[in-house]
């Protein structure tokens, strides 16, 4: 199966290593494109790993893993990588109604002993 992050490789050599905690993202854009191919699977206990442990309180695993299993998860692009710790990307995807979406969003990331974790997001029109 092709990643569903885009990157053109296989999900096997791509992303599944870190869902499955084999190995850690080496970068921010890595862990987003892990994150993204989490909502895709979904995968809502990797989506709440890899959240700053200080900003869980801010989100529901459940709610992580619903908003990944009613929506389908067609495309990711990355729009630009203004530093090491922010990643822009548009997320595509079709809601429940079957209409088209965007997820537009500069995402913040901070590295911890070794290891990168989400942030927070900021929506872009």
């Amino acid at each position: 199966m092709n990643c569903p992050c885009c990157s053109g490789k296989s999900y096997e050599e791509c992303c599944k290593p870190y869902h499955t905690g084999e190995k850690h993202a080496s970068t921010a854009e890595a862990l987003m494109r892990s994150r993204f191919s989490a909502f895709a699977i979904p995968n809502g206990e990797y989506l709440m790993e890899t959240t700053l442990p200080s900003k869980r309180k801010f989100h529901h695993k459940k709610d992580l893993q619903e908003w990944g299993e009613i929506n389908t998860w067609t495309k990711l692009e990355i729009i630009n990588k203004p530093s090491p710790t922010k990643v822009e990307f548009k997320a595509f995807y079709t809601d429940k109604d079957g209409q088209e979406q965007i997820h537009h969003e500069l995402s913040t990331f901070k590295m911890i002993q070794n290891r990168w974790f989400y942030v927070s997001g900021e929506f872009l029109a």
